[in-house]
């Protein structure tokens, strides 16, 4: 049989998407699908996506559709199952937003997001451990000069060291954006770093959209610990995302999105020196002092790394 676009009197539906960028096929490599069961249903879509010339998404899509045909099997998934699935990914989707991320954070709930950072950046003794970017990360921060604040006056219990306020929310969580409680800096030549921010507290991930209704009727909860996000990137090496957390929080062994490593964990030191308080830009007499050295790979040694991964996982 010829392209699809070669064949006669094929209509003007069909003529018209082929003339829209539609994929012009040659009908004799596709699969003769009639009266499929449900095994041999499996089959088929994976022969019908295997056209791709691009040989990882060949292999994505495959296991994929093997996985979600033999979910449906194994649990023997009902239709009314199925269309509440459709709604809820639907909601999902309209729930997204340039400040809200509810498919990440879909991700996030599920564990899926932590499985993929630790596929994806393992790490040798001696270098910071990532984790989660989670679903509040805007590019708009402002840039911050070494030692300057990146949160407001009065927003919390004042600290030298990426935080939220003492209400336990993200600036993109209130009614009006306030690009607050984030900030973009340099190191300096010696890779120094240094910061004033406010004491972060344990807050709840977003649960008024559908993620929280899910987890609602799981009877989960929704908090994850105090912590400071970060992203460091530098010529070079490899991008670092990552995390500090908070000894003693209640959430650090049940964070709802499953980020917390030991690794990540500090403890801070009340300075209750006035004068070094204010030396450094504080209005108060007293702050929490957070020390943590961040040890980044090259590309090199975060190649080499993934590559044992690899080599494991075949």
């Amino acid at each position: 049989m010829p392209m699809l676009s070669n064949v006669a009197h094929l209509g003007k539906a069909v003529t018209d998407s082929l003339r829209r960028g539609a994929p012009d096929i040659d009908m004799d490599t596709l699969p003769k699908m009639l009266d499929l069961s449900a095994e041999g249903l499996t089959d088929n879509v994976i022969a019908v996506n295997a056209n791709t010339g691009n040989q990882r998404q060949r292999l994505v899509m495959e296991v994929l559709v093997r996985h979600l045909h033999a979910f449906a099997r194994e649990v023997a998934l009902t239709t009314e199952e199925w269309k509440t699935a459709i709604e809820f990914l639907t909601k999902t989707g309209q729930t997204c937003s340039d400040i809200r991320q509810e498919f990440i954070l879909l991700s996030d709930v599920f564990g899926l997001s932590a499985l993929v950072d630790i596929l994806n950046h393992p790490k040798p003794e001696g270098a910071t451990e990532s984790t989660l970017l989670g679903p509040f990360f805007v590019e708009d921060a402002k840039t911050i000069s070494l030692g300057e604040s990146i949160a407001s006056e009065g927003k919390g219990e004042p600290m030298l060291v990426r935080g939220r306020d003492q209400d336990g929310f993200y600036d993109t969580q209130y009614t009006e954006y306030e690009n607050d409680c984030r900030g973009r800096l340099y190191t300096d030549a010696n890779g120094r770093y240094a910061f004033r921010g406010i004491l972060p507290v344990a807050y709840p991930i977003p649960n008024d959209g559908p993620v929280g209704q899910l987890l609602r009727t799981m009877h989960r909860h929704v908090f994850r610990p105090a912590h400071l996000h970060f992203s460091f990137v530098a010529d070079g090496f490899e991008q670092l995302i990552t995390a500090l957390y908070f000894q003693g929080d209640i959430f650090l062994t049940s964070d709802a999105v499953f980020g917390v490593k030991s690794s990540l964990i500090v403890e801070t030191t009340r300075v209750t020196d006035a004068e070094e308080a204010r030396r450094l830009g504080f209005s108060s007499d007293s702050f929490h002092l957070v020390e943590y050295d961040f040890a980044l790979l090259t590309k090199e040694e975060a190649a080499l790394e993934q590559a044992k991964v690899r080599h494991a996982a075949r």
